[in-house]
């Protein structure tokens, strides 16, 4: 009897043992495999907490002629003959010529991150000129003004530099061209003044015109080595285009532009034209002084590298940027580099002239 009970307690012990060491395996099975999936777990957590790394464009691929944080500065700039040559131009990232009275037009240079020691001469304000300041942010420089810009310059709130109101050390009175065609200054004590006067100095408004940093070709444009601008019949503009250096050299008047202190040409890279009409105003000064129709949707052309296409020119209000589009409905692409914006009238006999031929295209 006694040898059959021990036989059922051994049986019965080596049952309890095996049963045991089943569940020491399966809670062991289980400790690896909870372990694992934790493990992956925290290793798909941390790759995803990973930072993401941002490709960097390269210096050559990022557009030159806009950029940084410094705010414009707008120049109104002397275009009478008696005030050639003009300094600071060609540092200019866009320059507008729109016509005042007398049939003569007047300039006004955008400068944004340059350091420019002499700009000028500087001349008076005109209050459609401001539209541009505006669209482009700018800090407005100018000597006197129209009544219609001062008026415009207190409605508008512009930001301005006058130096009619300066201390005496912004502008200076040169002695080699004489007055009122002899004011210059430099971007260094404009800065200096708009610190004084508490102005924004730094913008983040994007371009008005939609640089690009590779090369555009208009290889469906017309021919547009040579275009004429007839602004009026005392400001005519040609610009006679260099394959060489795929800028355009400018001609005012029959006369070469140069810079008043380098002597070189004045070229720029990009021509855009808008047609809109200017118009003598009614008031009580009877000094001719024009207005300008620049409030809708008007024809144009956008040159450069020698071909030109037709665009569409959109400004919806004075303050507003004007949007160029081909006729299509696309916003350009603008070649890295800087720009003449000539406004004239719409009848204006514009001309597009391929190389070595008669005029291909007249306005």
């Amino acid at each position: 009897m006694v040898g059959k009970r021990a036989k059922k307690e051994n049986k019965k012990n080596g049952t309890k043992i095996l049963i045991i060491a089943l569940i020491i395996f399966i809670l062991g099975a289980g400790g690896v495999l909870g372990y694992t999936i934790i493990k992956d777990r925290n290793k798909q957590e941390v790759a995803v907490e990973e930072p993401i790394v941002e490709e960097t464009v390269p210096e050559e691929k990022q557009v030159q002629i806009f950029k940084g944080n410094d705010r414009p500065i707008a120049v109104m700039i002397d275009n009478h003959s008696d005030a050639w040559p003009q300094a600071g131009l060609q540092k200019a990232y866009m320059i507008y010529e729109i016509v005042v009275e007398g049939g003569e037009t007047r300039l006004m240079a955008l400068f944004k991150g340059v350091d420019v020691e002499k700009i000028g001469p500087v001349r008076s304000a005109r209050h459609y000129f401001l539209d541009y300041a505006m669209e482009n942010d700018a800090i407005y420089t100018h000597f006197g003004e129209s009544p219609q810009a001062d008026s415009d310059i207190r409605k508008y709130s512009i930001h301005e530099i006058d130096g009619i109101a300066e201390d005496g050390t912004t502008f200076t009175r040169v002695k080699d061209k004489v007055s009122p065609h002899n004011a210059v200054t430099s971007i260094a004590k404009l800065k200096t003044s708009a610190e004084n006067k508490k102005y924004r100095t730094t913008s983040t408004e994007a371009s008005v015109l939609n640089y690009v940093a590779d090369e555009v070709e208009l290889t469906n444009g017309q021919e547009a080595v040579t275009v004429t601008i007839p602004h009026s019949q005392k400001q005519i503009v040609k610009y006679e285009y260099d394959e060489q250096n795929k800028v355009y050299k400018r001609l005012a008047r029959g006369k070469q532009q140069t810079d008043w202190d380098t002597k070189e040409p004045i070229t720029t890279k990009n021509i855009i034209i808008t047609f809109c009409d200017n118009y003598t105003l009614n008031d009580n000064e009877n000094k001719g002084r024009q207005g300008l129709k620049n409030i809708g949707t008007f024809d144009g052309y956008y040159i450069t590298n020698g071909k030109a296409i037709k665009i569409k020119c959109i400004k919806n209000a004075r303050e507003e940027k004007t949007v160029y589009q081909d006729l299509e409905g696309n916003v350009i692409q603008v070649n890295d580099g800087n720009t003449f914006v000539n406004i004239c009238p719409t009848g204006a006999n514009v001309t597009l002239e391929a190389p070595a031929t008669t005029p291909t295209v007249t306005n």
